[in-house]
C-alpha cells in the first residue's frame, strides 16, 4: 500500500500549548474500543483518573469540564495524558487529528483539515501540486476503478495558471462545466445549518457569488480552493461525482471571498479555520450544502 500526501503535510507539527484554537475545547472526544481497553487495564497513578473520566454510553467519550473542555487539557494548554502516560496512550481521534484520509486509484492519500489553525497556516502557504511518497508497504490495495488524478490535475493547472484569479475561476467552472446555485438559495441553505458559533451564522449570511476576492487574499484564496479539491474531490466514485464535489468546494470559495469582503480580511488564514469548522468538520453542514 502506498501512501500519498501533499509536500506541506510534512511540515505540520501540533503547536499544543500556543494553540489558539484547541481542539481539545468544543468538541466531544470519542474513545475507540482498543484504547478503551487499554485505559481499563493499565497500571499506573494516574489510570483511575483517566477511568473516572469517561462517559460510558453507546460511543464511550471523555465527559467535557467546564466550557467543553476535555478533562485532562491542563490550565497551560498541555495534556495530562501525554505528560502522564505518554503519546501512545492518546486515543484513535487524538492521535490522528487533523488528518484525514481517502483511497484513490494510485494508492491512500492524506492530508490536514484547515480547523487547526496550524494545519491552516500550513496549507496557505504550501505547494499543493507536489506530493510525496510517505509509505510503500507490502498491504494490499484497494481496487479502486476510477481514477481521480487527471481530473484534479487538470482543475489544478487551471488554478495555478498565470491568469488574473477570477478568470481562473472562471475557467475552472467552464472546464467542468459548474453552474452555482442561485444566491438566494445558498443563503437560505446556510441560514438552517446548523452552528458552533451563532455569530458565524451571521458571518456567513453574507454569501454573495458575485464578491470579489480581495486581492492580498488572492494567493491564500488559490490554496483553500485546492485544499478543497483535494480532500472533497478526490473521494469522487465517477466524474459526475468530482463535478458535484467541485461545485460545492467553488460554493465555498465563494462563500469566503463574501466573508473577506464584509470583514475587510487582508488573510484569509481565520476565516478559513472558522469556515473549517463550522462547515467542513459537521457532516450534515457538509452533504446539505453538497445537496445544492
Amino acid at each position: 500500500m502506498k501512501l500519498y500526501a501533499p509536500s506541506y503535510y510534512k511540515d505540520f507539527k501540533c503547536i499544543a500549548d500556543k494553540c489558539k484554537h484547541s481542539c481539545c475545547v468544543g468538541w466531544e472526544i470519542d474513545i475507540d474500543s482498543d484504547t478503551l481497553q487499554a485505559y481499563q487495564t493499565i497500571s499506573h497513578p494516574y489510570a483511575e483518573t483517566v477511568r473516572n473520566s469517561i462517559d460510558d454510553g453507546e460511543t464511550p467519550h471523555f465527559r467535557l469540564f467546564g466550557d467543553d473542555r476535555c478533562p485532562h487539557l491542563r490550565g497551560d494548554g498541555l495534556c495530562e495524558l501525554i505528560l502522564q502516560l505518554g503519546e501512545d496512550s492518546l486515543c484513535e481521534i487524538c492521535r490522528e487529528h487533523p488528518r484525514f484520509y481517502h483511497e484513490t486509484a494510485r494508492g491512500m492519500e492524506v492530508g490536514i483539515g484547515m480547523s487547526c489553525e496550524e494545519a491552516c497556516r500550513v496549507i496557505l502557504g504550501g505547494d499543493y501540486r507536489s506530493f510525496v511518497l510517505l509509505e510503500d508497504t507490502p498491504a494490499m490495495q484497494e481496487d479502486i476503478p476510477f481514477d481521480i488524478h487527471p481530473l484534479r490535475e487538470r482543475a489544478y493547472e487551471i488554478l495555478s495558471s498565470p491568469c488574473p484569479y477570477a478568470k481562473r475561476l472562471h475557467a475552472l467552472a467552464a472546464a467542468f462545466d459548474i453552474t452555482l446555485a442561485p444566491d438566494e438559495q445558498v443563503r437560505t441553505v446556510l441560514a438552517s445549518l446548523e452552528y458552533l458559533d451563532c455569530a458565524h451564522k451571521e458571518l456567513f449570511a453574507c454569501y454573495a457569488s458575485d464578491s470579489v476576492m480581495p486581492a492580498a487574499c488572492e494567493r491564500e484564496a488559490e490554496r483553500v480552493l485546492a485544499y478543497l479539491i483535494f480532500r472533497h474531490c478526490s473521494p469522487s466514485w465517477d466524474e459526475t461525482d468530482f463535478r458535484i464535489a467541485l461545485r460545492f468546494c467553488m460554493t465555498c470559495e465563494r462563500l469566503l471571498a463574501s466573508a473577506a469582503q464584509t470583514t475587510d480580511a487582508s488573510t484569509l488564514c481565520s476565516l478559513a479555520r472558522i469556515f473549517s469548522e463550522e462547515i467542513e468538520y459537521s457532516e450534515d453542514n457538509t452533504q446539505t450544502l453538497m445537496e445544492l
